[in-house]
């Protein structure tokens, strides 16, 4: 289970969004992309079909995990129910990327040890993170979420955002800050 990605060779963080696609994934991809930042997204397979992004995604860099079918608590799930969530989720986002899905984010970050032998048997990682942005929660505004990243920063980092307006509004500025701090950005192993 990866909360650290320290596979790059200067201090540098991992920038990762939860619960798309959503109608904000093209601002999203334009920032990153005049900003030469490649994220890792975790997407819900309901959400998925073919007029997504697919292509820009793969072409800008970015990387593709599964959040699964419909974002359940995982916790509350039995085997069976998990194991459909996971493959399902899997399969589909692999049929519409054309890539392999090698990494999972389970929704709410709630998981058991079913999950982990399921994400075994399908050959998946599962990512967590190090760094809340808290970019949930009402009334957060974007210099709020900026600070919450900021003031936590450490080598390895990997960050958990979500494609939501307030997100948006905060992404230029928050890699900007968190290039001032010395860090660049790397994509999961």
């Amino acid at each position: 289970m990866l909360t650290r990605n320290l596979t790059a060779t200067n201090p540098s963080v991992t920038l990762t969004f939860d619960d798309g696609p959503s109608r904000l994934i093209l601002p999203i991809l334009n920032v990153l992309k005049e900003k030469e930042v490649q994220a890792v997204f975790f997407w819900q397979s309901r959400l998925s079909h073919h007029k997504r992004p697919w292509d820009r995604m793969s072409e800008d860099g970015h990387q593709i995990g599964s959040h699964s079918q419909n974002h359940p608590n995982f916790a509350k799930l039995s085997y069976i129910k998990q194991l459909e969530q996971m493959k399902y989720s899997k399969e589909k986002l692999e049929k519409l990327s054309g890539n392999k899905i090698k990494y999972f984010r389970p929704p709410f970050g709630q998981f058991n040890d079913d999950t982990i032998k399921i994400a075994k048997q399908l050959n998946i990682e599962i990512v967590m993170w190090r760094i809340a942005s808290m970019d949930w929660q009402k009334g957060i505004t974007a210099e709020s979420l900026i600070k919450n990243v900021t003031d936590n920063l450490e080598d390895g980092a990997i960050i958990l955002l979500h494609e939501l307006p307030v997100t948006l509004e905060a992404l230029p500025k928050l890699i900007d800050a968190i290039r001032e701090k010395g860090y660049y950005f790397s994509k999961l192993p």
